[in-house]
């Protein structure tokens, strides 16, 4: 069957590469893609993923190519076409597409819809508030002492999310999103959120409208710096599993999230078929949620689907068809740590452009994947074209077996300004 990816991060690289291994895949495409994207070969005839030049968001010309090509399935990996409607325009097309509806994606695209749903059906979350009104803003955040988190309502990246400790910092984040406008339309209007202190996680669970089946826990490693110092990013890296929860204590927490949120889908008529991506604080009163996601998780997806045995298109397709209740998802044992190399100056500003050395070195080591983000193939050289740049993945038996795999071919990448963290599973490996 002929499929197309939309995407061209490091998310879509994985799931290309995991697509790739399905026997029933005859032909791939990826649009826009990147750099490595076009090295993957086809199991079943060895041909490569054709990248193709659509922007991810040109959701018309994306339904054209796919008409054109006769493609059987659509596999959305980023979160703007989802908000766009992309799933409801290949649907209206009668064209088979994987991932949420514009109505269900808005557990994403508005925290502010997500954080009422969560109030209306008692899905644990912090204490919150939403605002267009600087005064107003202030006055909630001054009732938290300043501790919260400040967030844009609509999509920003994953970026959109200022950290408080303080009536000063709260004051400064409320007048970076609502008066100077900072993340545009995104910050219109913001959610401020009570700080919950604990461990952090990362859960994701796919969905058909009408089940949900949870995955083994992961963390994230959002903040640019190690020690989680400097700026939020997209992720900085990741790893799986995550051993701060039993394997009965991540079902109880799945259920105590899940339950009431796919009982709220079907009392709103929402339609979810795709990925739930619950970011969740394991706090002193137990497990809540700080924000839904509507996709996978980046990078996440690079540590997940290497553990993932199953054929990743039969999953997708049951999501489609509303049989993942048919589907028991089966997950390697061995840990998966993903570390992101980025740009100099990511965050912020960063130049693009800069060639990329070393890879050839790893192409035959059993143990590592590298997933490229932000790449691009120039004058016949492999460039930076993004602010993060590379995801390099180690396996292993253990985390820290990974963890050592992954670091020793970070080491032998090379780029100019290139920056990643030092410190990705060291909580996990320093827990007490």
């Amino acid at each position: 069957m002929n499929v197309l990816v939309i995407g061209s991060g490091g998310r879509e690289h994985a799931l290309v590469w995991k697509l790739a291994k399905s026997t029933r895949i005859t032909k791939m495409w990826c649009a826009p893609g990147n750099g490595g994207i076009a090295g993957e070969r086809l199991t079943s005839n060895n041909s490569l993923t054709e990248c193709v030049p659509i922007g991810a968001e040109n959701i018309e010309e994306l339904l054209n190519f796919a008409r054109a090509q006769k493609v059987d399935l659509t596999v959305v990996g980023p979160d703007n076409p989802l908000a766009l409607g992309v799933v409801d325009l290949f649907q209206e097309a009668g064209l088979r597409i994987w991932g949420p509806n514009k109505k269900a994606a808005q557990f994403e695209s508005s925290k502010a819809f997500s954080q009422d749903f969560m109030e209306k059906y008692g899905i644990p979350t912090a204490k919150a508030g939403t605002f267009s009104s600087v005064d107003e803003a202030k006055e909630f955040a001054r009732s938290l002492n300043g501790k919260c988190a400040v967030k844009a309502d609509g999509l920003a990246l994953g970026k959109g999310v200022i950290i408080c400790h303080s009536q000063q910092e709260s004051d400064e984040a409320i007048e970076e999103m609502l008066t100077r406008k900072s993340f545009g339309a995104a910050g219109k209007k913001i959610i401020i959120q009570e700080l919950l202190e604990g461990m952090e996680i990362s859960l994701h669970a796919f969905c058909d409208g009408r089940t949900a089946k949870l995955f083994p826990s992961a963390q994230d490693h959002k903040r640019a710096l190690d020690k989680d110092e400097g700026l939020n990013t997209g992720g900085m890296g990741t790893y799986s599993p995550a051993p701060f929860l039993t394997d009965a204590e991540l079902e109880s927490v799945g259920e105590s999230i899940l339950t009431g949120w796919l009982r709220g889908c079907r009392e709103e008529g929402i339609d979810f078929k795709g990925i739930l991506y619950p970011g969740v604080m394991l706090t002193a009163n137990g497990p809540k949620v700080l924000e839904f996601n509507a996709r996978f998780g980046d990078p996440e997806t690079q540590v997940y689907l290497p553990r993932l045995e199953n054929d990743l298109l039969e999953v997708l397709e049951a999501c489609v068809d509303e049989r993942l209740d048919k589907v028991a998802l089966r997950w390697k044992k061995e840990a998966a740590v993903c570390v992101v190399m980025a740009s100099g100056g990511y965050p912020g500003d960063y130049a693009r452009g800069k060639e990329i050395k070393g890879l050839e070195t790893l192409q035959d080591v059993q143990k590592v994947k590298v997933f490229h983000a932000g790449t691009a193939v120039k004058e016949g050289k492999l460039v930076t074209n993004g602010g993060r740049v590379l995801g390099i993945t180690g396996f292993g038996e253990d985390l820290a077996s990974a963890r050592s795999m992954a670091y020793a071919a970070v080491e032998k990448i090379k780029f100019d300004g290139a920056q990643f963290r030092s410190d990705i599973g060291s909580k996990a490996l320093n827990r007490k």
